[in-house]
């Protein structure tokens, strides 16, 4: 496997290995299972899925994962951090309370073992002088999930005492796919762009700052985008939000891009033109297109 496939190359090869036909379900079981190349049956319920696959085999999943930190506290405390937090360095080293000498470190260690992905805001905050924290995101989807809901649990799990671990999936089962969708609704920008394809991508922050997509095509149009996954349709007022960020941060846009996964209202849909795009979940449904044996990864791990 290469060595950090993107999340749409991981999904695509989850999608065909188990025979996904619907979009959402597809997101929702890989935010579990992504990464792993384990065989899901997609016809059984997710909870069902998640006892008998992961919580009856936690102790030789610890076992694999163990091995790969070296079972470190400081590293786990870093990924279960991570897995939880706002992704950002300095929030890690907080909620893993360790030293910032001993959070690079060990950060360091994640980083080359391929566990975490380092990633930068795409331009520089307006005070120059302000440090900018990178953000760090585990590289597989099913080590988010076991940092953020298993690993915290295990005492419970260890005992056969699945209470406590089956309130927090009731309430972390969104939080799951959301970093997926973000990852995936940069992918279907990248093919609504073809005449003018994106030659860059990603998000800007900076102390108090936001901006979901942030791309650069080959002409040299800068876009700025936001999504939303409320049950709410996106507004006028959504499009003046993220217009408003772009201005306190000194950023130029050309082109505005919202996704949202409930819609929008009629007003904003009247905005839409060569200078607004709005994307909802049929934009993402062109991802799973003609998938086919070229599509799945080879996983070297044990099987569940």
């Amino acid at each position: 496997m290469a060595k950090h496939p993107s999340t749409l190359e991981q999904f695509r090869s989850f999608c065909f290995q188990n025979n996904a036909t619907d979009f959402e379900q597809a997101v929702e079981y890989f935010a579990v299972f992504g990464g792993m190349g384990w065989k899901v049956d997609m016809s059984r319920s997710l909870d069902e899925l998640i006892e008998e696959k992961i919580l009856k085999n936690y102790r030789y999943i610890h076992g694999d994962i163990a091995k790969v930190t070296q079972s470190d506290r400081t590293y786990h405390s870093l990924l279960s951090g991570l897995s939880l937090g706002d992704a950002r360095e300095h929030s890690a080293f907080k909620r893993a309370n360790v030293t910032r000498q001993e959070g690079e470190e060990g950060i360091d260690f994640l980083v080359e073992n391929n566990l975490l992905i380092r990633k930068t805001s795409e331009a520089q905050p307006l005070n120059e002088r302000e440090e900018v924290s990178a953000k760090l995101y585990l590289s597989l989807p099913f080590f988010r999930f076991w940092f953020s809901t298993i690993s915290p649990y295990y005492k419970g799990i260890r005992d056969g005492d699945y209470s406590e671990v089956k309130k927090r999936l009731i309430s972390m089962k969104q939080d799951f796919s959301q970093v997926i969708y973000m990852d995936l609704i940069k992918e279907a920008l990248s093919l609504q762009m073809r005449d003018d394809a994106i030659e860059k991508i990603g998000a800007y922050w900076d102390k108090n700052n936001e901006i979901d997509i942030l791309a650069k095509t080959k002409s040299g149009k800068i876009m700025a985008g936001s999504c939303k996954f409320a049950k709410a349709k996106m507004k006028k007022s959504d499009l003046s939000a993220l217009k408003e960020v772009c201005t306190k941060v000194a950023l130029d846009a050309d082109v505005f891009v919202l996704f949202s996964k409930s819609g929008f209202s009629n007003e904003l849909k009247k905005e839409k033109g060569a200078t607004l795009k709005l994307l909802t979940m049929k934009h993402l449904y062109p991802l799973m297109d003609n998938l086919s044996e070229k599509d799945q990864l080879v996983y070297t791990n044990k099987k569940y």
